[in-house]
């Protein structure tokens, strides 16, 4: 959550008293994916990020019962100021209300005024009534409708035609609209329950039980309990679960290096939690449950789900034929023929676990992961010389122990993990405050080329912790309080081929920010980034060497300026730069954008207006763009045009709000856009999005 505030520390709005339990303040969204991400890329998960990030948003924190784990995971408090907690609690016993907070050495009114919306003091006499009389008057009660489109003509969508070669083109099953259902119930720290529907565009809205299409192409389910007697919680249906550094359960999310350089290098023990995303992979679907003894916490977890992949038929040497995986399918799309014949094609099975073990004074944790997958066929990957040693199999086991200890100003942790194949992976930093003006953060991470965890979410440059050796640094330093400097340094090396790098590589990154805010209506900053990776490049002119493999330095820039004039209207200006040098030619990218935002009480309007240029691919600029609740956009821009959007919120009734978006890309330097099925034979680009929230109660 300081991923939520300390990302968001200039966008919430003051709280103007304080109280046990304090209305949350929105979120502003913007604001929070570009300070973690910098730069935003196509494989991160944002929805994924968002939903576990907002669980937590929802379940604030009992402040008399978080150890120093708990409290780093909320990413609000510097280690100085952890400690300072709960040697306060130590001394005096249990705060008997959050106006307490301010007389805890080392917390000022803007840390705690950012504090406030996600914590709280014991159950709030919540449970005086039975379960479902608590489910039946819960207010949080509510039904999400959200439909997508894309104007244009895709090809997907046309007749289809025959080939050259006498066969009949693909074409997508199903009509252009995205359809998203999602109803749910829950209240903090007690219970939530709810259901998830989804059907994208080019997919069937069709009942066929042989696919596993009941109307929606996806369901997600789930149920949870908090504090039962002694069971921390229960999980049934769709949960995620993260414990340690992220090696073997990382919660399907990564956070690492951003604009906030100190905090996030870290991984917390949040455990297990509801998944409530549409995405159709990278959760457990079967039982969780944490119970707690004393100082020591045991958590179980059982799953059996389908899964996508592609099944093909191998022959042994006695000419006996087997089905095998070659490979997953991790899109969640099943538009066409070829993708739903991947749909739920084979079964996997998961049985995992952690012990953990908090001291009483709250300043070390000592804990250990284990998890074993088996699929219902071998997963035998096409042979490439890159991935000869990844994973390849029915089964797999990764386990790992972990420690943090929070010394002083010194938060140090560590995680160590080794799979069935013999490969380990390692985590081993520390976050520390030198000062009041000084915070510090360091990472040194090792992942062997044939380390294989599923459900890792280490910290690492690559998507995944495999193959790859690290060390970051990162600093932030506030002078005083209208300055604040960002930055960070990561150099890294792979020791292994990767995909579209056929030779051992290395490279590094930096990001530098510095932040002016001389009032809390006004907020200016300017951010330059810079990475060097190796990459293959064709054409290199010898036969037997089809590819070079050669530095790619990009480098981008961001200048910002945000105001609020008044209560009601919100400006921000920007310009977005970029650069590659790929050998000796470099080529450039730019664009900049105007924000508007207006509204009242009851309504919000919010527009944008982009203009950009980039040369090449590689230049291609990403600005994240406001979008319906819930729902993410962050397109990339490359080649030559404008975009611009425009969004409205209204809350109709007290119960039911409507959002709706319009938006448009107009490219100036071609007539076609995108490839394949996906082909729009024009120059621009429509899309809308329409959300409806309606609350029970």
């Amino acid at each position: 959550m300081r991923v939520i505030v300390g990302l968001s520390l200039c966008f919430f709005l003051s709280i103007g008293a304080f109280a046990q339990s304090p209305p949350k303040p929105p979120i502003d969204l913007e604001t929070f994916i570009e300070r973690l991400f910098p730069v935003q890329e196509e494989d991160i998960d944002y929805e994924s990020i968002y939903e576990v990030l907002f669980q937590l948003y929802q379940n604030p924190i009992d402040i008399n019962r978080a150890d120093s784990e708990i409290l780093q995971a909320t990413y609000l408090l510097n280690p100085s100021q952890i400690s300072s907690l709960i040697t306060y609690r130590n001394r005096f016993g249990p705060l008997l209300s959050l106006y307490e907070l301010q007389a805890v050495p080392e917390f000022d009114l803007q840390t705690i005024e950012n504090l406030i919306p996600f914590i709280t003091i014991g159950n709030s006499g919540i449970r005086s009534k039975k379960f479902w009389e608590r489910v039946k008057e819960e207010e949080q009660a509510y039904v999400l409708l959200r439909h997508q489109r894309t104007w244009e003509t895709r090809r997907g969508f046309t007749a289809a035609d025959t080939n050259a070669n006498g066969t009949i083109s693909s074409r997508y099953l199903g009509d252009p609209n995205n359809i998203y259902l999602r109803f749910r119930i829950q209240h903090a720290r007690d219970f939530s329950l709810g259901i998830t529907l989804d059907k994208d565009a080019g997919e069937q809205f069709t009942w066929d039980g042989k696919t596993a299409r009941y109307g929606f192409n996806f369901f997600s389910f789930h149920f949870t309990r908090y504090f039962v007697g002694k069971w921390k919680t229960i999980a049934l249906g769709d949960f995620q679960a993260s414990f340690g550094q992220g090696l073997v359960f990382g919660a399907g999310y990564t956070l690492g290096k951003g604009a906030e350089t100190v905090p996030t290098v870290r991984r917390s023990s949040i455990g297990i939690l509801p998944y409530t995303a549409a995405l159709e992979f990278g959760f457990f679907r079967g039982i969780g449950a944490t119970r707690q003894f004393k100082n020591w916490q045991v958590s179980l977890i059982a799953s059996h789900n389908a899964r996508d992949g592609r099944i093909s038929i191998s022959v042994d040497s006695l000419e006996s034929q087997n089905e095998i995986i070659s490979s997953f399918n991790q899109s969640g799309l099943h538009r066409t023929s070829s993708e739903l014949s991947t749909k739920n094609q084979f079964r996997e099975t998961n049985l995992g676990g952690n012990v953990q073990y908090s001291h009483h004074s709250g300043r070390f944790q000592l804990g250990a992961n284990s998890l074993y997958t088996q699929f219902d066929r071998p997963w035998i990957r096409t042979p490439q010389l890159y991935n000869q040693f990844e994973f390849g199999g029915q089964s797999n086991s990764v386990s790992s122990v972990y420690a943090n200890y929070n010394w002083k100003n010194f938060l140090l942790f560590g995680e160590s993990a080794i799979s069935q194949s013999g490969g380990t992976g390692s985590v081993l930093g520390f976050v520390s405050s030198l000062s009041k003006q000084v915070d510090f953060s360091f990472l040194w991470r090792k992942y062997d080329r044939d380390f294989h965890s599923f459900y890792a979410s280490g910290f690492a440059e690559n998507t995944r912790p495999i193959n790859e050796q690290g060390l970051y640094i990162g600093i932030q330093i506030k002078p005083e309080k209208r300055w604040k400097i960002n930055a960070y340094y990561d150099l890294f090396k792979f020791p292994w081929l990767r995909y579209r790098v056929y030779a051992p590589s290395e490279g590094y990154e930096w990001l530098t920010r510095i932040t002016y805010q001389p009032s809390r209506n006004l907020i200016a900053f300017i951010q330059i980034r810079e990475e060097q990776k190796d990459r293959n490049l064709s054409d290199s002119g010898e036969p037997s060497l089809p590819y070079l493999v050669k530095p790619v330095k990009k480098q981008n820039g961001l200048i910002s300026l945000e105001t609020q004039p008044n209560k009601n209207l919100f400006l921000r200006s920007r310009i977005l730069i970029s650069q590659v040098k790929i050998e000796d030619k470099i080529t450039h990218g730019f664009m900049i954008l105007q924000d508007v935002q207006y509204g009242k009480e009851r309504w919000r309007l919010t527009g944008r207006l982009a203009l950009f240029d980039a040369e090449t691919y590689d230049n291609r600029l990403y600005a994240f763009e406001n979008n319906v609740l819930w729902t993410f956009s962050i397109p990339a821009f490359s080649g030559q045009g404008m975009r611009y959007y425009l969004l409205g919120q209204y809350q109709i009734t007290p119960k039911l709000t409507a959002y709706l978006r319009w938006s448009r890309t107009v490219y100036t330097d071609r007539e076609v856009i995108s490839s394949g099925l996906q082909t729009i034979e024009a120059p621009h680009q429509t899309d809308t999005a329409l959300m409806l929230r309606y609350f029970l109660r």
